[in-house]
C-alpha cells in the first residue's frame, strides 16, 4: 500500500470495542495501552509477555479499558473476531499474516514499522482532556511526527482541556434554548479574549463571557449541506 497517497484523518471511538494485539513485547505495551486509555476491550495475544503487559492487566494505570492475555501464539484467521487489530510482533511473517487476515476480514489493521500492510496509522497524540491533537506522517516517519506533536502542545499550553469543557458547556446551553449552535461564531470568541482569561486562571470571567450574549454567525459564512459531525 505505501504511503503514497494522502491518509483519510479520524477519530476513533473504540470504548467497549473488541481489540485484537499480537505481540508481547514493549512496543505491544505501548499499542495496548493507547487502547485501554480509550476504553477498549482489548485482546492480547503472545506466547511471551512483557512485565509492563501483566502489570496491565492487573489494572496497572492503563485505562478504563479492559485486557486479556493469551499466551499463545497467533492463531490463524482469528483477526477476523475483532473491530480492530494491531500487530507488534518483530517477527515479519507473522505481522504480515496477522494484517493479512484482518484485511481479508475487513478488519482495520495496524502492523508496527511496516507501513506498506498498514490500513491504517497510528498518530502522535497529544491530549488535554477531551482534546485530542494528533500528528502523522502517513507511516512515512514515526520520529517526525512524535517531534511535530511536541512542538505543538508546547505552542498550544496546557488549557486546552479547561477550555473545551467551558465551549461543551456553553454549546449545551445554547441547544437548551432551542437554538442551533450552529448559529454562533466560536471562532469569533476564540479569536478574542477567551482563550487568554482560561490560560491566565480567570475561569469566572471566562464563564460569564460564555453565558453572555453569543456572536451570531454570518448566514453568508455558514457552510451549505448541514451542519458537520462534532470534532
Amino acid at each position: 500500500m505505501g504511503s503514497a497517497s494522502p491518509v483519510y484523518p479520524v477519530a476513533l471511538r473504540v470504548e467497549g470495542r473488541r481489540c485484537l494485539v499480537v505481540g508481547g513485547g514493549r512496543v505491544a505495551a505501548r499499542k495496548s495501552g493507547g487502547l485501554l486509555s480509550c476504553g477498549a476491550d482489548v485482546t492480547l495475544v503472545a506466547p511471551v509477555i512483557d512485565p509492563a503487559i501483566v502489570e496491565q492487566a492487573h489494572g496497572g494505570g492503563a485505562g478504563p479499558g479492559s485486557l486479556t492475555v493469551r499466551r499463545r501464539p497467533y492463531r490463524p484467521g482469528e483477526a477476523a473476531g475483532f473491530r480492530l487489530v494491531v500487530t507488534a510482533t518483530g517477527i515479519a511473517e507473522v505481522d504480515r499474516a496477522v494484517a493479512a487476515d484482518a484485511d481479508a476480514a475487513g478488519v482495520w489493521v495496524n502492523s508496527a514499522d511496516d507501513a506498506e500492510h498498514c490500513t491504517f496509522f497510528l498518530p502522535s497524540v497529544h491530549r488535554d482532556g477531551p482534546v485530542s491533537v494528533a500528528v502523522s506522517t502517513g507511516g512515512a516517519s514515526p520520529a517526525l511526527a512524535t517531534w511535530l506533536r511536541r512542538r505543538i502542545a508546547a505552542e498550544l499550553g496546557p488549557d486546552l482541556g479547561v477550555l473545551a469543557a467551558l465551549l461543551e458547556s456553553a454549546r449545551q446551553r445554547v441547544k437548551a434554548a432551542g437554538r442551533s449552535t450552529e448559529s454562533v461564531d466560536w471562532q469569533a470568541l476564540l479569536n478574542g479574549p477567551l482563550p487568554r482569561l482560561v490560560r491566565d486562571g480567570r475561569l469566572d470571567r471566562a464563564r460569564e463571557l460564555l453565558e453572555g450574549p453569543l456572536p451570531d454567525l454570518v448566514p453568508s459564512a455558514a457552510v451549505a449541506g448541514g451542519p458537520p459531525c462534532p470534532g
